[in-house]
């Protein structure tokens, strides 16, 4: 690129969210390392209930990353050998990592071919005797039919899980992303929505039983505030305390930098090709928060190079669907042709707060070049 041409635009820019909080953290910071309290303490509480706040949960309760928040449920809920736990086959390895883990055996479900999501009727066929749980995923940011989804795990007599790792501050007819299910599981990775400097996690829920014991299960399986009393089998999967900081100052903005999404979102919506490179779509009772702006194109990687040329990062979230990848591949009963045909076209593009309409512009305008004339560079 000369110095004549536009700057590049990258897939994600974590600069804006970052510089809002920095003065806030800091001063946050600086209290933590007076107190000593650098393992929980009040600045851990603090966020906790704030968090529980914004899930409309009674309880929140954090944990080193996501993917041990999920563990962490699947294990509280008693889940091990002989158990199946459904899994849509489109969704981070996270998810089904995470079954495993905990003794249990996934169940992979296809998605539905607009959303990428699961839906009531394919839970119903894949659930069996075995089957204990469902892990539904809130994909890039949007989420599912949640009601319908709840009537069926509830007939079946299983218990259903919130995966809302990407999808912070969403929700379904007004009902926050994380409070529908026995639990929400949540990932504070930096790239996310609501993101920490460094790894991080939640579990919430209004299940007070439920939620004593996973504050046991991540400090080691600790119990009635004695160090030295290990009740259940645990694990060290407690917040740091200075993620807790940067989390507990991000929060406040959270809702303005969703909505910032929203607004790009809508934009690519009204630009984009819709034939060529559709958006993946959102269901009417969804207020998804948009984590990743998804478009199926059929020449996915030619395109991605195309973009890569002009200056536009991209990235491809997920191009192997988890029955098909080596670890899991055992617990796969056949072939998912959804889920498999969109690890092969999906595509995102540049999403976050401080990127500009005019950008988007940019990107959307491209997009619809190349792919119309099938110019891939």
């Amino acid at each position: 690129m000369s110095l004549d041409e536009p700057p590049q635009i990258p897939f994600l820019d974590l600069t804006d969210v970052t510089e809002a909080v920095r003065e806030e953290v800091l001063t946050g910071w600086t209290r933590v390392m007076d107190s000593r309290a650098f393992v929980g303490g009040r600045a851990v509480s603090q966020f906790e209930s704030h968090f529980a706040n914004l899930c409309a949960t009674k309880e929140a309760i954090g944990t080193a990353n996501g993917t041990d928040a999920l563990h962490l449920v699947f294990r509280a809920l008693g889940l091990g050998p002989g158990d199946e736990v459904v899994v849509p086959a489109n969704t981070f390895v996270a998810t089904a990592e995470a079954v495993v883990l905990a003794g249990a055996r996934p169940r992979f479900a296809d998605v539905d071919p607009e959303t990428l999501l699961l839906t009531p009727p394919l839970l119903e066929e894949a659930i069996t005797p075995r089957t204990r749980a469902v892990a539904v995923v809130h994909l890039y940011g949007q989420m599912p039919d949640m009601p319908a989804l709840l009537t069926v795990a509830e007939r079946h007599g299983i218990d259903l899980v919130e995966d809302a790792a990407q999808a912070h501050g969403a929700s379904w007819g007004g009902r926050p992303a994380g409070s529908f299910g026995v639990a929400g599981a949540f990932s504070f990775y930096p790239g996310k929505n609501l993101g920490a400097f460094g790894d991080a996690g939640a579990v919430v829920t209004s299940d007070a039983q439920l939620a004593e014991k996973i504050r046991s299960m991540r400090d080691h399986g600790r119990v009635g505030g004695g160090h030295h009393e290990h009740a259940l089998l645990g694990t060290n999967s407690r917040l740091d305390t200075v993620q807790a900081v940067v989390l507990d100052a991000k929060m406040s903005r959270l809702h303005r930098w969703n909505s910032a999404r929203r607004v790009l979102a809508a934009t690519y919506g009204a630009l984009l090709d819709p034939v060529h490179a559709p958006l993946v779509a959102e269901l009417p009772g969804s207020k998804g928060v948009h984590h990743l702006l998804v478009v199926r194109v059929a020449e996915r990687d030619q395109l991605r190079l195309s973009l890569a040329a002009h200056g536009i990062g991209t990235g491809v979230h997920y191009p192997t669907p988890c029955h098909r990848m080596a670890p899991y591949a055992g617990y796969a009963d056949g072939p998912l042709p959804v889920a498999e045909r969109a690890g092969r076209e999906v595509l995102s593009l540049p999403m976050y707060p401080g990127l500009r309409v005019s950008e988007v512009e940019r990107v959307a305008a491209l997009v619809n070049e190349t792919v119309a004339r099938g110019a891939f560079a």
